[in-house]
């Protein structure tokens, strides 16, 4: 069933109930209802229908949920872009990913008949651009089926349900965020989306929300907000990177809930943590980690329901798939049986968020790759306590000594912005290596991570 369809029945059942906060205000289902059937119809005026990408690039969260759901409602497949792109970013990433409608203001309302969308299981449902897709455009496309068939059990998994209140502290240009508001509208609940971290509002908010979905470095200020407002917050739903156990330890302490859970855009959920003791299987999801002979770590692997179609315009990116179904960004993790704890090392997707900006490692390795005596070069982001991470190169020199750091140092500062450049120079005698022969940056990463002794820093 489309998300969009839900939201009608909710406007049926509970017309009052509120649907959506945002910062342009309020609305109830049934406002919501009737913004998207008006929204949906004019689309259909515009001859959008089944199949048929729209762009949707809107600042205001409510204007851009109602746009979504409108597309949703003719069964065309929303490519949710961000609106902060500049006219030469946004013109290169149309220029890749060809769409068949866009819409850059908020939609108007049209009479006339419901449309009549005809939406399968199998269509496309959603797209959104992975981190850092403003360097390469990679846009993950998903059928309906895996982007809602998996609603009902986080909604298990985390306690939500229609009485719920779901602070979204973040754009929803983002997957994360993206999904956990579509979910609160597909349940029946209260998405509060204030587009962006809500630093001025966190404590406001918070005395309404029963839920929050965030990453896990906002857990604390979340935590610290709360204590503040006293509000009924009791779950936090964590993604997007992995939480520590003093954090989830502060959560307890202030008698919070935390489900947190690994995945990615291409994959979606793979494993969940619902009380402290580790990462096990989604539901649904089997798991595979897949190691070199002689390797301690090897890649994860995932075959379920939820996994992406792929990337649109045959885009290229970290996700691989087998002849079986099963699909890998290249995270790392140590061995894994089932029914055991599946313990990550290392993320394979890469992009680095660094003092507010996200970095591509690709786009960095192409330009440190072209410097005389770099046989090959693999760059990760390392943890840095105010910026959140540093970009740090680790080069596989072509003869026996790596070229000098004050050289390297130099080319980056020709070809690369300040927040691309590395600052943290590293180099290896050898960089293990995908079956593919391609560098495995999340073995990389892990091993530096543990002070792998073989990989020396260049001072």
């Amino acid at each position: 069933m489309p998300v969009a369809a839900q939201v009608m029945q909710h406007a049926s059942e509970r017309p009052h109930r509120l649907a959506v906060r945002g910062p342009g205000g309020d609305l109830s289902y049934a406002e919501l209802a009737r913004k998207v059937d008006g929204a949906a119809r004019h689309l259909s005026d515009r001859g959008l229908g089944r199949g048929a990408l729209t762009a949707i690039s809107l600042a205001e969260p409510v204007d851009l949920l109602t746009a979504v759901l409108a597309v949703d409602l003719v069964g065309a497949t929303p490519l949710v872009c961000d609106h902060t792109w500049d006219r030469d970013q946004r013109a290169r990433i149309m220029d890749a990913v060809a769409v068949d409608a866009r819409v850059d203001a908020p939609l108007p309302a049209a009479a006339g008949a419901p449309p009549r969308s005809g939406a399968l299981p199998t269509d496309r449902a959603w797209a959104c651009f992975s981190s850092g897709s403003t360097g390469r455009p990679r846009a993950v496309v998903r059928t309906r089926a895996s982007w809602t068939a998996s609603f009902p059990h986080l909604s298990d998994l985390a306690g939500i349900g229609p009485d719920d209140v779901v602070l979204v502290p973040g754009p929803l240009v983002s997957s994360l965020y993206g999904f956990a508001a579509v979910h609160a509208l597909a349940t029946g609940a209260t998405a509060v989306v204030p587009g962006r971290w809500p630093a001025a509002s966190l404590a406001a908010d918070l005395r309404r929300s029963t839920v929050v979905h965030l990453v896990p470095h906002r857990l604390p200020a979340v935590l610290e907000a709360l204590g503040q407002s006293a509000g009924p917050l009791r779950t936090a739903v964590v993604g997007g990177a992995a939480l520590d156990a003093d954090r989830r330890a502060l959560a307890v302490d202030a008698g919070v809930n935390v489900v947190s859970y690994y995945g990615a855009s291409e994959l979606s959920f793979v494993a969940v943590d619902a009380d402290g003791s580790g990462l096990r299987p989604f539901p649904g999801v089997e798991v595979e980690v897949r190691a070199a002979a002689g390797q301690p770590l090897g890649e994860v692997w995932a075959r379920s329901p939820w996994l992406a179609e792929g990337y649109l315009a045959d885009a290229t990116g970290p996700l691989r798939r087998d002849a079986d179904g099963w699909m890998t960004v290249g995270d790392v993790a140590e061995p894994y049986r089932p029914g055991e704890v599946l313990r990550l090392r290392g993320r394979g997707d890469g992009a680095i968020q660094t003092g507010g900006a996200t970095v591509v490692p690709e786009d960095v390795e192409e330009v440190l790759r072209r410097i005389p005596g770099v046989g090959d070069i693999v760059v990760v982001g390392s943890p840095h306590p105010h910026l959140g991470a540093v970009v740090t190169a680790i080069l596989e020199a072509e003869g026996a000594s790596p070229p000098p750091r004050a050289a390297l140092e130099a080319a980056a500062r020709g070809g690369l912005d300040a927040a691309q450049r590395p600052r943290r120079w590293y180099a290896v005698q050898s960089l293990p290596r995908t079956p593919a022969g391609k560098p495995a940056r999340g073995l990389v990463a892990a091993r530096l991570a543990v002070g792998d002794p073989g990989i020396r820093r260049l001072a």
